[in-house]
């Protein structure tokens, strides 16, 4: 086929999503186009394989951050999957839905469509939880979803330090209210294996004679005829191709892609497209502003060796945990990023949680060269604000695809997250010093005691913070004027063109991004099919 209904360019969290939900249809002809290749790497199916993926060139676009003063004058990794599955392939794999107020605040910018009740039906339909239906779970549905089963002294120890600080266990963290809680994090992993947007969703519906997968293209721009988006130009194995989307054009490239691809489109801000000798097609300062990220701080602390997971990654034991994973899909190598998970209030007066923190019983050896835990027993914490209120910006450097674009993260260039950083770090300690944990530590190793005051506490933010991977906000969903796309995803200025993806967000609605990704594409599906009714 040389044309097609649909166009998709990205496979990764929301691209194979819409995939699967269009491709339902017999009738419908859908192509999906992704730069990656092929996900069948033995460290990508491994979820402790992570490590060793994260520093894979192959499967990676190796963003980078400009320096600045709040990242040490550094510039920063915002590595993304460059593979079939997008960066659900190389994540964390930590599942967090986000509160149902922040969708309530969603739908107030830019519609009904948005609100909690549409985006917690999508949730029941796209996932098979390891628990069961829920009010807000789904049992059946083709992402598999499983809870922690490395359930040891410590890590029991851990929750208890949250419910004594007043956070409720939870069973699943992820039940259908906004209070502050604790509990082990749900992942996507099934029976040892890491489940992406590939395994979930593209891999039954490659079965499906109307949809056709095409990988290795690097998308160029769109192709805009009289106002309307009517075809995707890009690379693939040296050769220029063009495929036609004769309904619409759904640009599911990510944070960073999507607004770069736009911008080589001509559509953006037009004073910097000008300037890189781009025909402005359409004139949208919004492409590519509204940047939003979470930068988080990992702390440490020491406790004895046989209470922590270190020793299963180091020497002999490392390689019998690799063997046994290989043999069995079982033991420590199928554990994710974080086992438990925390959100709290920084302040009472905050209306639901601010604060997230996402919590390990290892620890990792930051003064070695390559990645590697310590050599004695450990826990770690990450720690960071939900809903960041400092805003950067991604700019397209050239006309060329492959010069990767500027991002200006900002990191806490706002008064709120400068002042949040102290809090946040602080309440860390005071919850590690909750009995019966407390009782368990030798000392904090990251950023170490000697960090104290508010000063002393930034310092550590600037020195050994890290973005969270979980950029949004560069194509903003809304109902003013000013927004890129409308409540319908629909890029303004443009007819036949959406875009599906972390960067729709207006602010952050989840302290971990692939969830609420999964969850908007799986409603911008509703969306479409309504619209063809």
């Amino acid at each position: 086929m040389s044309d097609y209904d649909y166009v998709i360019v990205g496979a990764g969290a929301a691209g194979c999503v819409l995939a699967y939900r269009l491709s339902a249809d017999p009738a419908t002809r859908v192509l999906l186009v992704e730069a990656g290749g092929s996900d069948a790497h033995p460290f990508i199916t491994m979820p402790k394989g992570l490590g060793k993926i994260l520093f894979n060139p192959r499967y990676l676009w190796p963003f980078m951050t400009e320096p600045e003063a709040v990242s040490n004058h550094v510039g920063e990794s915002w590595a993304r999957g460059r593979v079939l599955g997008g960066s659900t392939a190389v994540n964390g794999m930590v599942w967090v839905h986000g509160e149902a107020a922040n969708y309530e605040k969603l739908a107030g910018l830019a519609g009904e469509d948005w609100r909690w009740e549409h985006i917690a039906k999508a949730y029941r339909e796209l996932e098979g939880h390891q628990l069961g239906a829920g009010p807000v779970r789904g049992g059946k549905g083709p992402l598999r979803i499983s809870l922690s089963d490395y359930r040891t002294k410590l890590t029991e120890a851990m929750i208890a330090a949250g419910e004594a600080l007043g956070l409720k266990r939870e069973a699943d963290v992820n039940d259908p209210q906004d209070g502050e809680r604790i509990g082990y994090a749900p992942r996507t992993i099934w029976r040892g294996r890491r489940v992406t947007a590939a395994t979930a969703f593209l891999r039954p519906a490659r079965r499906r004679r109307n949809l056709t997968v095409v990988t290795g293209v690097v998308v160029d721009r769109i192709a805009v005829e009289n106002g309307r988006a009517v075809a995707v130009l890009g690379t693939k194995d040296g050769e220029t191709v063009r495929y036609v989307a004769k309904r619409e054009v759904l640009l599911c490239g990510g944070t960073i892609a999507s607004p770069a691809i736009l911008q080589r489109s001509g559509i953006g801000p037009a004073e910097h497209l000008r300037s890189l000798g781009i025909t402005v097609v359409h004139d949208a300062p919004g492409i590519g502003a509204n940047l939003s990220e979470h930068r988080g701080i990992v702390m440490q602390w020491k406790v004895a060796d046989a209470l922590s997971q270190n020793a299963s990654y180091r020497g002999a034991r490392l390689v019998r945990s690799v063997l046994r994973y290989f043999a069995q899909h079982k033991g420590p190598m199928t554990g994710g990023a974080y086992d438990m998970g925390a959100w709290f209030k920084t302040s009472p007066d905050q209306p639901i949680p601010d604060g997230q923190m996402l919590m390990s019983p290892y620890s990792f050896d930051y003064n070695a060269t390559s990645l590697r835990v310590e050599p004695f027993g450990g826990f770690n914490i990450c720690v960071y604000k939900l809903r960041p209120d400092s805003r950067g910006s991604i700019l397209i450097r050239s006309t060329n695809p492959a010069d990767l674009p500027t991002i200006t993260a900002r990191y806490a260039a706002d008064e709120r997250d400068q002042a949040s950083v102290p809090m946040l770090v602080r309440y860390a300690r005071r919850y590690v010093a909750q009995a019966p944990l407390g009782g368990m530590v030798i000392e904090e190793t990251r950023p170490g005691a000697q960090f104290a005051s508010d000063d002393e506490i930034f310092e550590a933010y600037r020195r050994f913070g890290y973005g969270n991977y979980h950029a949004c906000g560069t194509c903003r969903m809304g109902s003013d004027a000013a927004s890129v796309v409308d409540g319908a995803l629909k890029v303004r200025g443009i007819d036949g063109l959406r875009v599906v993806d972390a960067s729709v967000f207006p602010f952050m609605l989840a302290g971990n991004t692939q969830a609420p990704v999964m969850a908007i594409a799986w409603r911008a599906a509703d969306i479409l099919l309504r619209g063809e009714k």
